[in-house]
């Protein structure tokens, strides 16, 4: 994906808010989401500016939009207009970036019609930005797998297929939800190393799991693989997701057969989709693989994915406690990592999903497991920074957790920013605990 003048970092926008240097929605950014403007009213399409969303359904109506989008763009989720494919979703992006340009839309009767179709932030409910017919989620971090993998079997902490193919799971599409969502602690078998029969009851274990979630565009036929080559244009972009596990019923429901209740009770996503097209400048090579290490099977290989098939995002993970809310104190950062780092690119999961005929269809969600880096600050989850819960985090009101207690607030935030680039953010993904129902 090539450069354009929509990624030029020294364009405007003529909305002051989005010349703030710590905004995450400036002109060049320009992601998507769904919203209600109040609690009857329809689910509407918008862009994010600065502290603004142009309404993407007044906009079509107003004419400001291309005819081959403006359809797409008055429907209540982004499914149409993923289904659209690259060349459409270019085309929106330089329209709607030559309407909220200051040196393409000057101050007249044009600026006019795009000013009223802006809607304050605080004003309005983001919803689930498409309807997600399935989800998917990988074990792409060979830091993640190693960690978790060294706590389970100490002697071979990664399988012998790690390193050959990418790893993963049908995850549950119903339990996904916006970012502000209430996430309710599950019940769920466990059972103690000392006992010899499980118990039923409230998890006491739960963890979060940083991760990026890659929402899936036109897809493929039932049948027909999707080549690594051309991979990236399925992608239309990526959202924040905490996969959040209970890890006590994890250890023992996943033998034989992998995850199930553990993580099938909530996944949380940001509300804003970041396009594939606006990270185009924080575009890298791949992970660098030890030398020892396999070389990916040729479905699995392609020059154009080696080269700039990584992405340079920062993402971090915060704690806000039932304490620290009452005290006013800031949420404390448990880690922060990059997505380079991963072991497989959101491509590669796309390709190896695919490579059996399985047909992938506009909205549906892939998960690239948890970041995780070489260093213990770089760990995203509470299962690896406090290995199991016997080493707790110690906080700096005093403090500590194991695992996640009810009232504990995670957020998680991302941006992607280098020299000679305009800094661009994910927004935040925040979950609430509360207790276990009754």
């Amino acid at each position: 994906m090539t450069l354009n003048p929509t990624h030029d970092p020294a364009r405007l926008s003529w909305l002051e808010s989005a010349h703030a240097a710590t905004t995450d929605f400036p002109l060049q950014n320009l992601p998507y989401g769904a919203f209600r403007r109040a609690v009857a009213s329809p689910a509407l399409l918008g862009v994010a500016i600065g502290d603004r969303i142009l309404d993407l359904h007044a906009a079509a109506a107003a004419g400001l939009l291309p005819g081959t989008v403006a359809a797409a763009c008055q429907q209540p989720t982004l499914n149409a207009l993923m289904a659209l494919g690259a060349p459409a979703w270019s085309a929106l992006r330089a329209r709607l970036s030559a309407l909220l340009g200051a040196d393409s839309c000057p101050a007249g009767a044009l600026r006019d019609r795009v000013a009223a179709c802006l809607v304050p932030m605080r004003e309005v409910t983001m919803l689930l930005p498409a309807a997600i017919g399935d989800y998917t989620d990988f074990y792409a971090s060979v830091f993640h797998a190693t960690n978790v993998g060294a706590m389970f079997r100490p002697g071979q902490p990664l399988l012998p297929n790690y390193k050959w193919v990418p790893i993963g799971y049908h995850g549950r599409s119903s339990s996904i939800m916006v970012s502000g969502m209430l996430v309710r602690r599950p019940h769920g078998q466990t059972r103690a190393a000392t006992e010899g029969s499980p118990a039923f009851g409230p998890s006491q274990s739960l963890d979060y799991e940083l991760e990026l979630g890659a929402f899936v565009g036109p897809g493929n036929q039932l049948g027909e693989p999707i080549p690594l080559a051309s991979a990236a244009d399925q992608l239309f972009g990526v959202v924040l997701l905490n996969d959040w596990s209970a890890r006590d019923i994890q250890s023992w429901e996943y033998q034989p057969l992998g995850p199930f209740l553990a993580k099938n009770f909530a996944t949380t996503i940001s509300p804003w989709v970041v396009t594939l097209e606006a990270l185009a400048p924080f575009r890298v090579p791949v992970f660098s693989r030890p030398a020892a290490d396999p070389a990916p099977l040729p479905y699995l290989s392609d020059p154009g994915d080696a080269t700039l098939g990584g992405l340079d995002l920062h993402l971090e993970a915060w704690l806000l406690t039932p304490r620290m809310r009452a005290t006013g104190a800031p949420p404390h950062r448990l880690s922060a990592g990059n997505f380079q780092k991963m072991y497989w690119t959101l491509a590669q999961l796309l390709t190896h999903h695919a490579s059996n005929g399985c047909n992938l269809r506009p909205g549906d969600l892939l998960g690239s497991g948890t970041v995780s880096g070489e260093t213990k600050d770089s760990r995203g989850c509470l299962l690896e920074l406090t290995a199991r819960g016997t080493e707790p985090i110690h906080l700096p009101d005093g403090e500590t957790r194991g695992f996640l207690q009810d009232g504990d607030e995670i957020i998680l935030r991302g941006h992607a920013e280098r020299a000679g680039a305009r800094r661009i953010g994910l927004g935040e993904c925040r979950g609430l605990v509360v207790p276990a129902a009754d």
